[in-house]
């Protein structure tokens, strides 16, 4: 059994862990969509997972199962739901589950829950599953974070990464930080002598619908991923781990303690 994964731990084991005031759940949530010729469908799961494995590490967290389905995929961001293999949630039916998920991991005693997001599009679905969460529970005493990772890549690990400049993260779907990320968690799952070589996708200022798959490279990619690298990702996991766990530790172990110091002098 792995002492960080929920899945892999008894109710018993699970139950002792919660006993800890300062213990943290991290609840990975990425989506099926295609990532480009070289990458796999599911890259924004497998990304948020392992993200949320390297903060556990970090933190003595647990690590809930993944939520492996997303919201649509969007042509600006993610190229759209005309690729096979992209398959979707409804806005409402993510924000349900995500309730669901986050009351029932309230009723078992967790009171410190961090969303860890890894698909652009879920961000706002996300936070109504948590605020229809909260509203259920009632309880003052449970916290919940939701986090996109790639925020936590700071201006100078970017000029690192993209000395050339930095396209956006809208347009870096299937591109040098996802493709260099998983070239770091996922080597086998990558093939960088598939990945195309195409300019920035250019967008009007607009959305249309039904959607316009001739707004999207044929390749589903948004930005070229050419000058991906497994050094790249290294310095962007640990980067973006750290980071993590420098915010959870502030926001939630960090107020506990406090808390806690306050009791004691009373």
């Amino acid at each position: 059994m792995h002492p960080l994964m929920m899945g892999s731990l008894s109710w018993i084991e699970y139950q002792q862990r919660l006993q800890d005031e300062n213990q943290i759940l991290l609840l990975p949530c990425g989506a099926l969509e295609q990532h480009g010729p070289h990458l796999p469908l599911g890259t924004d799961a497998l990304l948020s997972t392992s993200v949320a494995q390297s903060v556990a590490e970090q933190i003595n967290g647990i690590v809930a199962p993944t939520i492996s389905y997303g919201y649509k995929s969007q042509p600006k961001c993610g190229g759209g739901q005309n690729f096979p293999g992209t398959t979707s949630l409804d806005g409402n039916s993510l924000s349900q589950l995500i309730r669901d998920i986050v009351r029932e991991l309230a009723r078992q005693g967790a009171t410190q829950i961090v969303l860890v997001n890894g698909h652009y599009e879920n961000q706002w679905f996300l936070t109504e599953g948590i605020e229809l969460a909260i509203r259920d529970v009632g309880n003052t005493s449970m916290r919940v974070m939701r986090l996109e990772y790639w925020d936590f890549l700071t201006p100078d690990i970017i000029t690192k990464v993209f000395p050339d400049g930095f396209p956006g993260f809208a347009l870096e779907h299937a591109a040098v930080i996802e493709t260099s990320l998983m070239a770091y968690y996922h080597p086998n799952l990558v093939r960088l002598d598939l990945i195309p070589d195409v300019s920035a996708a250019e967008f009007p200022p607009y959305d249309l619908f039904p959607q316009c798959s001739d707004w999207v490279h044929a390749s589903g990619v948004l930005s070229s991923a050419k000058s991906a690298s497994v050094e790249k990702g290294s310095l962007m996991a640990a980067h973006i781990a750290k980071g993590i766990a420098t915010a959870l530790k502030q926001e939630f172990q960090g107020s506990v303690t406090n808390a806690v110091a306050l009791n004691h002098k009373a």
